[in-house]
């Protein structure tokens, strides 16, 4: 079994720039040099299986033979009890091209409407049973493969709650809590996700070696990754107004970092920026978000 070590380049395979900076926190202490393959200039290759492992693998191998590196990458989502396991494996098609989870999450409250599914007063273990699963793919450049597998199981609310997270944290329930994904604070999610879950058998098998550095946070400067995955990835109002709340701490604690310091400036920004913005199918919320950081950036 090919070991992976302190400064080994790793592809995450994946263009959601969501996934990517969630997967590259979890990597960051073992020291890998993790690049997307979406910087990598890597297409996305067709899913055309019918399980999370198989999708894992396509994109896995798509990866790892495109840019002579070992690869991780994903493939997860929402399975419902009483909609015989949909959406599953394909969760993010149900959001449509332009990744809409907003309308996704509609969709799924619209089916389990459809069967009766929502109760008539809602209390915290009231709702449709639903899990979330990863797949991780680890594939190296000779075809090489290991699957890691992670689920956490919970419930889902109608209507969704909170802003934090992205795709359907904001509908789901985990079990032992009564928040949502969307409520809970990043950090509160990932110590029990279905991705940290599926991480930590990777690790088990090909980080434990490492020492690991301990990270100690955005001490000084912007955490730009972070913002521009939670802008790319954002589908609801009150995921736009967890952002905002974001931007506007941000704004407070590394003003000198913004080209647009005064309100004067960020309205020049935003007036260019807008100017020169290419068009796009992105979601209304989402669109405005990437606006709203990008004047902060605008010179």
């Amino acid at each position: 079994m090919q070991k992976l070590t302190r400064g080994t380049k790793l592809v995450v395979a994946s263009h959601n720039k969501g996934k990517v900076w969630e997967i590259g926190e979890l990597l960051a202490p073992y020291g890998l040099n993790a690049v997307s393959a979406g910087e990598l200039g890597l297409g996305e290759p067709e899913e055309t299986e019918t399980t999370f492992q198989g999708n894992a693998k396509i994109k896995a191998i798509a990866a790892a033979t495109g840019s002579g590196l070992p690869s991780l990458a994903d493939d997860s989502g929402l399975e419902i009890e009483m909609l015989d396991g949909a959406p599953g494996v394909y969760s993010a098609d149900w959001a449509g091209p332009s990744k809409d989870f907003g309308l996704a999450m509609k969709k799924v409250g619209d089916e389990i409407a459809a069967r009766n599914g929502w109760p008539a007063a809602q209390t915290d273990m009231s709702g449709p049973r639903a899990n979330f699963v990863s797949m991780l793919c680890l594939a190296w450049p000779n075809g090489e493969c290991a699957f890691f597998e992670g689920k956490v199981f919970g419930h889902l609310v109608w209507p969704p709650r909170g802003g934090n997270g992205f795709g359907y944290d904001p509908m789901f329930v985990p079990d032992g809590d009564t928040r949502t994904y969307g409520e809970m604070e990043p950090a509160e999610k990932y110590a029990g996700s279905h991705r940290t879950r599926a991480f930590a058998a990777f690790k088990r098998d090909y980080l434990d070696h490492i020492t690991t550095t301990p990270i100690q946070g955005k001490i000084a400067g912007r955490d730009l990754p972070a913002l521009t995955a939670a802008a790319a990835s954002l589908s609801t109002r009150e995921e736009l107004a967890q952002f905002v709340m974001r931007l506007r701490t941000d704004l407070h604690t590394n003003r000198e970092a913004w080209n647009s310091q005064t309100l004067d400036d960020y309205f020049a920004a935003l007036q260019g920026y807008l100017g020169d913005m290419p068009d796009t199918n992105d979601p209304q919320w989402r669109m405005m978000a990437k606006v709203l950081l990008a004047a902060s950036l605008y010179e």
